[in-house]
């Protein structure tokens, strides 16, 4: 640069907001910015207490859930020991239909070894089945309950036969326990 070139003084628009350092002349007011922020002392212990406090609560949550969780599985794993022979017991029942069907076409007066041991089979089938716990559903003349029973047809009610009751039962329905093995087969009377 040539010193006899004039000093060039920098344009406004190029310098940053934080370029610009604000002139305090005398007699202007100026805020002491202590004054104004509040700081807040926090005692360490008591801190730590809060963090204690709240560490605590999680825990007993934590351990509230484990405990829900363990009860659950518990009475899901009852539940699977309970009803573990449903599946044996509902291939069982399809055998005893059978035999059912065959004992269907002899007479009641044939004393055959056959007819007597498709009635001792049958007997004994029956006998074990309802020692683990199945139980043939009650259907006939009874009220149609559709959590137990499948309506197959209906047929218009009648005075002997009044509307929802079951007229017949089509195939025999079992409970395991307390729940539905295999859904009763009925025909069902209907007002409509």
């Amino acid at each position: 640069m040539s010193e006899d070139a004039p000093p060039v003084e920098p344009d406004d628009s190029v310098l940053d907001a934080d370029d610009n350092v604000p002139v305090l002349e005398e007699g202007m007011d100026t805020i002491d910015l202590a004054d104004s922020i509040e700081v807040e002392v926090v005692d360490p212990l008591e801190e730590a207490n809060l963090r204690a406090e709240k560490a605590e609560k999680e825990i007993a949550y934590k351990d509230a859930e484990i405990q829900n969780v363990r009860k659950r599985l518990m009475a899901e794993k009852a539940e699977l020991i309970q009803y573990s022979g449903m599946g044996l017991a509902r291939r069982m029942l399809t055998v005893l239909g059978d035999v059912d069907r065959a004992l269907a076409n002899l007479d009641d007066d044939d004393t055959s070894a056959v007819a007597q041991g498709l009635r001792l089979l049958r007997n004994k089938m029956w006998h074990e089945l309802a020692a683990d716990g199945v139980v043939a559903i009650e259907a006939k003349e009874q009220s149609f309950d559709p959590a137990k029973m499948e309506a197959i047809t209906t047929i218009p009610a009648s005075d002997a036969f009044p509307a929802g009751k079951v007229v017949d039962v089509l195939e025999a329905g079992y409970m395991y326990k307390q729940r539905v093995l295999t859904a009763a087969r009925v025909v069902v009377a209907s007002d409509e």
